[in-house]
């Protein structure tokens, strides 16, 4: 029995249909794109290659350097030819008695550093409202030059105006009466000290971005919330900090990236025999580990340790913020 003429040419057509593109021709396809993307925006391209020339040479092709933290290294030998020591470094240094020193410093000055994360937001929304344009001018301006000032210079002003003799701060001390303060030799100061001179330096600057931020927000829908009856407080907290809350979650997320890398210059500067229980972190302890006493592959472990947890916290937080909220890094 024959099939009827319908069936008989469908299934012709079925037959005569070219195969359904594979694995290399998807990849083809893909080329092609590519190659036509390139030819189209190549001058794009060539403006950001300079970029990623610098962060392919300055940060990942140092870490190839990273295995020292498994060797015993030494320079005469190179890299390949230092003895491979697994995890050694790593149990050294955790079973030290200075670890856990180290470590509950460098996280409490990261958690206060933190804590004071609202600051730069608040001060941005504060001068939104400032409708003196030259009053608004004068206390940005006054807030963001500190950023220009060196570390260097910063911690010599805290010497000077906290001397305990002839430091300003301790000559009004006297005048009211109390005994004068060992600010610079204390370690119960040296947090208060750290922390809140660096939010002197880098408040005004951090405001920028959230001022930026504020700025693209549209006017309409102030207009609209005067309308509903809104007051200035309501307009603040349902039209603007909705509008930042973007930059806000990126910023926040940035900044616990880095959350154990205590900047350790500014450490460094401020440390001393006297203050050394709060003042010595892990980032002090490589710089002395590894550039004064020569120990190149334990501070290379020390170092790498930080930089786990650090990427830990980054990745951790970009989820939990992707999860709760329409905004991460990735």
């Amino acid at each position: 029995m024959t099939a009827p003429p319908v069936a008989a040419a469908a299934d012709a057509h079925q037959e005569a249909r070219p195969p359904a593109p594979g694995r290399p021709m998807r990849s083809v396809t893909r080329k092609r794109r590519i190659l036509r993307a390139l030819r189209h925006s190549w001058q794009l391209y060539v403006l950001v290659a300079p970029a990623v020339l610098f962060f392919l040479i300055f940060n990942y092709v140092p870490m190839y350097g990273a295995q020292i933290a498994f060797r015993d290294f030494i320079a005469s030998d190179g890299i390949w030819g230092s003895r491979w020591v697994g995890l050694e470094h790593f149990e050294r240094f955790f079973d030290s008695y200075y670890f856990w020193r180290l470590l509950r410093n460098t996280l409490l000055l990261s958690l206060y550093q933190l804590l004071l994360f609202p600051l730069p937001i608040i001060l941005a929304l504060a001068l939104n409202e400032v409708k003196n344009h030259v009053f608004k001018r004068f206390t940005q301006t006054l807030t963001y030059a500190p950023h220009f000032v060196s570390l260097v210079v910063v911690v010599g002003m805290l010497f000077a105006f906290l001397d305990p003799r002839i430091g300003l701060v301790n000559h009004v001390i006297e005048l009211a009466g109390f005994t004068p303060i060992q600010f610079m030799q204390d370690p119960g100061w040296f947090r208060h000290l750290y922390v809140w001179s660096g939010v002197w330096q880098s408040l005004g600057w951090g405001t920028i971005i959230y001022l930026a931020a504020l700025s693209g927000v549209n006017p309409e829908l102030h207009q609209a919330a005067q309308v509903d009856g809104a007051n200035r407080l309501q307009r603040i907290r349902h039209v603007n900090i909705p509008a930042i809350m973007p930059t806000v979650v990126i910023l926040f997320i940035l900044d616990f990236g880095s959350f154990m890398a205590v900047g350790f210059e500014k450490a460094l500067l401020m440390n001393n025999a006297l203050n050394a229980e709060a003042s010595d972190i892990i980032q002090t302890f490589v710089y002395e580990t590894g550039l004064l006493e020569g120990q190149y592959s334990y501070a290379a472990a020390i170092g790498l340790f930080d930089s786990v947890i650090n990427i830990i916290l980054l990745v951790g937080v970009n989820q939990l913020a992707r999860r709760y909220s329409e905004n991460s890094l990735w």
